[in-house]
């Protein structure tokens, strides 16, 4: 085999082992919460049902489902490229809250939500699939312990929350703090309690504003590391498809400012999101690596890498095994 290639085996074992390690740390999963009732109408929490069935339908014929969730969201990303971008989507009513999807329209974060809901619905549920399948994906992901009560408040408004309650939860894993050049970060986030009239919901019930600032008080104390944006060349390596990237901001009121995947073209990372830049086309794109996408912008600080799991599978599997 010679000297190289021996050193090759060894570097590519060495990755494996790591990899396996950023992983066998989460915590026992907890059982799926079943989905709420609906407050709202579909029509409303819904938009882009021929797109969903399309999905649905390739995702059967091609048999996704058998692929690694994080290949699995990926795959989902990319026909989701050239949607147009859209904010404030989760913004449909002024009091009631509720899982929202929409596939005509997406921000950063409901691009990366969307993708993974779609990718985690295919393994958790045998079809047929149903928005409302979608929807509770989505309730999973996005709301404290999975759960919409139908307040504004039960939804997490911070990446940094949601990333920790669903490790605790253990839907994902964290694998920032052992990403070689992990360093802490410590912010005091006051962005939503500062800007408050930019949100639908607060403008509707300033009695939200008071609560919103502890929820924020208590993101501000979670323990979080980001990778700075010089040490993330040397971190790509260890990223792999479907990891959800969190772009860390240089402001001091924010840990981040946008998010997208992590997809792996040609032995690099890329950076799949919704884009609002003009000069991109204000859609969903696969950008350029996520090394070269930091070094574009003085305000990018650096990222935040989760990796999400698969859901404990749904009992509805043992009642389509019998029936075969």
């Amino acid at each position: 085999m010679g000297y190289a290639g021996s050193m090759q085996v060894q570097f590519t074992s060495l990755l494996c082992t790591i990899s396996a390690m950023l992983v066998t740390f989460a915590p026992a999963q907890k059982a799926v919460p079943p989905p709420t009732a609906p407050r709202l109408p579909i029509s409303v929490v819904f938009q882009g049902e021929p797109k969903f069935q399309a999905l649905v339908a390739k995702a059967e014929r091609e048999n996704w489902r058998s692929l690694p969730i994080g290949d699995r969201t990926a795959r989902v990303a990319r026909e989701m490229i050239g949607v147009p971008y859209v904010n404030y989507s989760l913004e449909v009513h002024d009091h009631t809250e509720s899982p929202v999807v929409n596939l005509k329209g997406m921000d950063c974060w409901t691009y990366y939500e969307n993708a993974l809901a779609f990718s985690r619905m295919l393994r958790y549920k045998p079809g047929p699939y149903k928005p409302q399948d979608m929807l509770h994906m989505v309730e999973i992901e996005r709301y404290r312990n999975g759960v919409c009560n139908g307040s504004y408040l039960s939804r997490m408004h911070h990446l940094e929350e949601v990333f920790h309650d669903n490790q605790r939860r253990g839907y994902a894993t964290n694998i920032t703090p052992r990403l070689p050049g992990a360093v802490r970060l410590r912010r005091e986030i006051r962005e939503m309690t500062v800007q408050w009239k930019s949100y639908r919901y607060l403008r509707s019930n300033t009695a939200l504003i008071q609560p919103m600032g502890r929820i924020e008080a208590d993101v501000s104390k979670l323990p979080v590391h980001h990778i700075p944006k010089s040490k993330v060349r040397a971190a790509e390596s260890y990223l792999q498809n479907g990891d959800i990237c969190a772009i860390t901001t240089t402001w001091h009121s924010g840990y981040t400012s946008h998010v997208g995947l992590i997809v792996r073209i040609k032995n690099r990372a890329y950076f799949a999101h919704a884009t609002s830049d003009r000069d991109k086309g204000r859609m969903t794109i696969i950008d350029r690596p996520i090394t070269d996408y930091l070094n574009q912008s003085s305000t990018h600080a650096g990222i935040i890498i989760c990796r999400p799991n698969d859901l404990p599978p749904s009992p509805l599997w043992q009642r389509a095994v019998a029936k075969q």
